[in-house]
């Protein structure tokens, strides 16, 4: 059994919020976010990690249904790349 290297990971979103994952040994590349607002005006947050790109992208599918299940007013989905930091 080969032991992975444990390291941080971090994602910059496009409104400058940072954020850190770790420390894990798991190959994820990119952090997705969903930004929702509630029919109350309150705002809820999504979020999570995956190994792809394309994994990520699937869950902006998601992110449609969850929007008419849920209700949402509106809500902003993103995608950013993961990189390796120092610990």
């Amino acid at each position: 059994m080969v032991k992975r290297k444990k390291r941080y990971l971090t994602a910059t979103m496009a409104d400058g919020y940072v954020k850190r994952i770790g420390p894990t040994a798991d190959p994820f590349t990119h952090y997705w976010r969903i930004v929702a607002e509630l029919e109350n005006g309150r705002t809820e947050v999504f979020w999570g990690h995956v190994k792809s790109l394309a994994e990520a992208k699937k869950k902006r599918a998601a992110a449609d249904g969850a929007s008419r299940t849920r209700g949402w007013r509106s809500f902003m989905f993103e995608i950013a790349e993961l990189v390796e930091g120092p610990v």
